[in-house]
């Protein structure tokens, strides 16, 4: 069985969601205390045995390519004031994994996203992380993801309930539970109606897929809108290959929205070494 060491990122979205601050800059590059929501998901990927990331950019993306490159300048700057643990944690950003960039020129959707990116990955199993889901968890999401397709040898995706009242916003499984945690799926519905939706397990963007599923992309036909969904791709799956879902452990925020963004930096705020104690004092003279 071929081991898991590539992962795709997609951050060709707009993130009209957070204008004007993304007019000039990438959502995923709005930081969470003093890092960049990208970085924690490349971090989540590394810690779990990732060795490569590719990601799929768009026009205005390039903030995110200097980002994981190297600055001479800058770590020349850090040297020459003896601001060494900076330069550390800086110097460390490049070395992380081995990076690569492709294009997608038009947002036709996160499967199209997806398609561009296989010339890199091959004819391998990879993990794909979407650039809007964090999760604080003691094991990396998409770690625990790898050790069930290591298990059961199929695609699996990231699972989290939800109270009943909000499927409508999300793509939702209708699964069996075949162990702790784990469901095979045997349907996809995207934003179901309250009363039509199957269970209140909904899909969370962090995923492993195989190269029968990149071939389904292949044949996806485009809706209306003319993207073409990763939804759909698995969704054409069902009945000819089993695939599996994970309700992973651990917290999830929804980075994507103003308040998932508001709620990860408050949260990450209290645990930094170097605000928590201060900022903890400062939420208390606010009597929230």
């Amino acid at each position: 069985m071929m081991k898991i060491k590539k992962a795709i990122i997609p951050v060709a979205g707009f993130g009209t969601r957070f204008l004007p601050a993304t007019k000039a800059q990438p959502k995923e590059m709005l930081p969470i205390v003093d890092k960049p929501i990208i970085q924690y998901l490349v971090e989540e990927a590394v810690a779990a045995g990732i060795e490569e990331i590719v990601f799929v950019t768009g026009r205005g993306k390039r903030a995110i390519e200097d980002h994981f490159d190297s600055s001479f300048e800058l770590e020349h700057n850090l040297v020459e004031k003896n601001k060494l643990d900076r330069l550390k944690a800086i110097y460390n950003i490049s070395k992380m994994a081995k990076f690569s960039f492709v294009r997608q020129p038009k947002p036709l959707g996160d499967g199209d996203a997806i398609l561009r990116a296989r010339h890199i990955i091959g004819n391998e199993p990879c993990a794909v992380l979407f650039g809007d889901d964090i999760v604080d968890s003691e094991k990396p999401c998409i770690g625990q993801l790898m050790d069930v397709f290591y298990k059961y040898e199929s695609p699996v995706l990231a699972l989290m309930e939800v109270p009943k009242e909000q499927v409508s916003s999300f793509g939702v499984v209708d699964g069996v539970k075949i162990s702790d945690r784990v469901y095979e799926i045997k349907d996809l519905v995207e934003k179901p109606k309250t009363e039509e939706a199957p269970s209140n397990l909904i899909i969370v963007g962090k995923y492993v897929i195989t190269p029968a599923v990149f071939d389904e992309l292949e044949k996806v036909v485009p809706g209306k809108d003319g993207e073409i969904r990763l939804a759909d791709a698995l969704s054409n799956m069902l009945g000819k290959k089993a695939f599996y879902g994970y309700e992973f452990e651990g917290k999830r925020y929804d980075c994507g929205s103003k308040l998932g963004f508001l709620e990860a930096t408050v949260d990450y705020a209290l645990k930094h070494p170097e605000v928590k104690d201060a900022f903890r004092e400062f939420l208390k003279d606010k009597k929230l």
